[in-house]
């Protein structure tokens, strides 16, 4: 469980998306509850619900971006789903159920991910007396009486081949290996999606299934990986990790419910609107607090932080299920995207455009530079087009660049060892022709 502050969470957020502070703040603070929950006695920590995050703004203003930093920042598992994938139960489709076998599945990857580092030492050295005994095998049972002089010759021809490998100097050496899987006849489980018990039909079905071995020649490198992978497995129980990812999914999930205004109701008693009501009506008990059966165990959601998300430009988050409404106790406005929120976003954050693409081309031995004038040119450009056509907030800054240095981009290879400076001329001439044209902006840019 993270210790972070809501100021150190705002701090680190504010590296990677400029502005809405105001939801920077909410994230922050739902996220240091949590750690304020586990310091509670046994009795009120379970009272103690997650406060839920209705977000509200148009596309492209950091909405996603913004959960998805912040799971990573404090190591919890998270997954974005869209609303509108999902369907009614007794309809065919996704059921809301498997948003949380979903989110178990991404906890589970980093729990095995975590236990790998701790047995990397072990698994690494039976990686490598394993690749030994492919490289030398055994002497064959008649021969096993052999002198102490023999054996010494072997153990030092051992140590030699053991030195080979670990100074790489066998990594494109064939070798062959022996495999074992479980035969399952092609297809079989093409047809099993996940949802509604499904998951464990093919977990039970895979169990049944005999297993075969087969042979493979590979490189020394690719055998140590599978190796390595083989000793992980056997290494990390799997009990343990099961057991592990199901507490941390309850404990620190997210799950990010994009798109949640497609499921607010215009009014209307028929049609599609049926539908989406359903969907609904599955979610909140999802977002109240129930159980859910996966493959690996019953998952409880009551403690998962839900945050919710739209545009609302046809719709009002007054036009959800009241009881749903009531689950996302915290609402926050996210703001359009200014000239100058495209310029900071230009060059502010660690992972800025200009940033990437500079690093891209010092790739081919280019020296790229991004005068002052150019970067206004091209927030500026973004925040017109998104003012003329419909607006996708800093997506904009994408097309735009890669528009801007596209040919740059197509010749790099011939350019190297160049310095290369584009100036607001040289982007004012890569966007010319497409901003004079608002019709043809809308599809370009």
């Amino acid at each position: 469980m993270s210790k972070l502050t809501p100021r150190e969470i705002v701090a680190s957020l504010d590296r990677y998306i400029i502005g809405q502070d105001d939801a920077k703040r909410s994230v922050a603070v739902a996220i240091r509850n949590r750690w304020r929950r586990q310091q509670l006695p046994d009795d009120m920590r379970e009272e103690v619900g997650p406060k839920n995050i209705l977000m509200m703004g148009p596309t492209g203003v950091g909405k996603t971006e913004i959960a998805r930093r912040l799971a990573v920042l404090v190591g919890a598992p998270f997954v974005k789903v869209e609303a509108t994938k999902y369907t009614e139960v007794g309809y065919h489709g996704r059921d809301v159920e498997g948003m949380v076998r979903d989110l178990l599945d991404r906890a589970i990857d980093m729990v095995r991910s975590e236990q790998t580092e701790v047995v990397r030492a072990e698994a690494e050295r039976l990686t490598e007396e394993q690749l030994l005994e492919i490289l030398m095998p055994q002497i064959a049972a008649q021969d096993m009486q052999e002198d102490e002089d023999s054996a010494a010759r072997r153990h030092r021809s051992r140590e030699k081949m053991r030195e080979r490998l670990r100074t790489g100097d066998l990594e494109d050496k064939m070798v062959e290996l022996t495999l074992t899987q479980k035969a399952a006849p092609p297809g079989m489980f093409a047809s099993i999606g996940g949802d509604v018990g499904e998951a464990d039909i093919q977990g039970f079905l895979e169990r049944l299934m005999p297993s075969q071995t087969k042979r493979r020649h590979v490189p020394l490198r690719e055998a140590r990986v599978i190796l390595f992978d083989q000793q992980c497995e056997k290494l990390i129980e799997p009990e343990k990790v099961n057991e592990l990812a199901i507490r941390r999914t309850e404990n620190s999930g997210i799950i990010f419910v994009d798109e949640i205004d497609k499921l607010a109701s215009s009014g209307k008693q028929h049609g599609p609107d049926i539908s989406r009501q359903g969907v609904q009506r599955d979610l909140l008990p999802i977002v109240e607090g129930t159980s859910v059966s996966t493959r690996h165990g019953v998952v409880r959601t009551d403690h998962i932080l839900f945050i919710a998300a739209g545009a609302f430009h046809g719709s009002k988050p007054s036009d959800l299920m009241p009881e749903l409404q009531g689950r996302f106790p915290i609402r926050v406005e996210l703001s359009d995207l200014t000239r100058e929120d495209f310029l900071r976003i230009l060059t502010e954050p660690e992972n800025a455009l200009t940033k990437q693409h500079i690093a891209l081309m010092s790739t081919e031995g280019i020296r790229l530079e991004f005068t002052d004038d150019s970067l206004a040119v091209m927030a500026e450009s973004a925040a017109k087009v998104n003012q003329a056509s419909e607006s996708i907030g800093a997506r904009r800054l994408y097309t735009i660049m890669e528009r801007v240095i596209e040919e740059l981009s197509f010749d790099a290879d011939r350019r190297s060892g160049e310095t290369i400076a584009i100036d607001a001329d040289f982007v004012r001439e890569r966007l010319s022709a497409i901003l004079a044209d608002e019709d043809l902006s809308r599809f370009i840019l």
